[in-house]
Parts: C-alpha cells; sequence; structure tokens
C-alpha cells in the first residue's frame, strides 16, 4: 500500500485555553498526566525529550486493567503552533504512522488540528478515531 492510499484522519477541536497552554499540554510530562488517554483511563507514566530527534513515551491504563504504552520521536517542533511525530505502539512498534498537531488562536480559546496519517490499515484508523475522540474530549476537560 502506497502512502497516498493509507488511512488518515484529521479531528478538529475548539479548546478554551491559549495555544502556549494547549502547546504545553502536549510536551510537558506533568500535565500529559493530567488529561492524556481514553475515557476513564489513568497516565501512569510520560516524558519528552522536547527536540528534533528526541522521543517521548506515554503510557495509561484502561479501567479493565489493561496497560497501554505509545511512543515515538518528534520530527518538527514549532513552539506554541506545531507537533509532528511518529507514532507507535509498544504492542506493535512495526505499525509506525504519523501525527501533526497544529495550534491557531481562535477567539479567547485555540482551533487545535489533529492528523493523523499512514495508518497500517482502515481497522487501525477506526480504534483511533475513537482513541483520539475520547483523549481530545479530556484534553478539552483539562482546560475547562
Amino acid at each position: 500500500m502506497s502512502a497516498q492510499s493509507k488511512p488518515s484522519l484529521v479531528i478538529n477541536r475548539h479548546i478554551k485555553a491559549a495555544p502556549a497552554s494547549v502547546y504545553a499540554a502536549w510536551t510537558d510530562p506533568a500535565k500529559i498526566t493530567g488529561w492524556w488517554g481514553t475515557r476513564d483511563s489513568v497516565t501512569f507514566h510520560a516524558a519528552t525529550d522536547l527536540r528534533v530527534g528526541g522521543r517521548f513515551a506515554v503510557g495509561f491504563r484502561t479501567p479493565d486493567g489493561e496497560e497501554h504504552n505509545v511512543g515515538g520521536v518528534y520530527r518538527e517542533i514549532v513552539p506554541n503552533a506545531k507537533l509532528i511525530f511518529t507514532w507507535a505502539w509498544r504492542t506493535t512498534p512495526e505499525r509506525e504512522s504519523l501525527v501533526t498537531v497544529t495550534l491557531k488562536p481562535d477567539g479567547g480559546g485555540t482551533l487545535m488540528t489533529l492528523l493523523h496519517e499512514l495508518f497500517f490499515d482502515e481497522m487501525a484508523r477506526a480504534n483511533h478515531e475513537g482513541g483520539w475522540n475520547q483523549t481530545m474530549d479530556r484534553l478539552e476537560n483539562f482546560f475547562a
């Protein structure tokens, strides 16, 4: 499957916080643990090496006790405006995909666009769409 034919998804959210605050929520491990993960999950680990070529890792536990660990490498960093990073679950490292988060001032808050592309298949895209929407709900609530 070519890169052009691999599934992708886009999620737009208005966050009631300035771009600098939303950027910090994505890059500060202490803040990441306050919102990351699907509904009712608990984030038990977050680490960032915020530089191009630096790695990030996040681990969270769902209510059924299952642990999920994801990580990647930062490809582009524009403070308070954009992050591009690879994305791979510890259980399927060969299925690396790419995430771009853009932040734009919007009224009293931020228009955040998350583009996740190069999914392995449609099922992976669908699973991530559900997970990202729950996670973005938690990010919105983090600033509520």
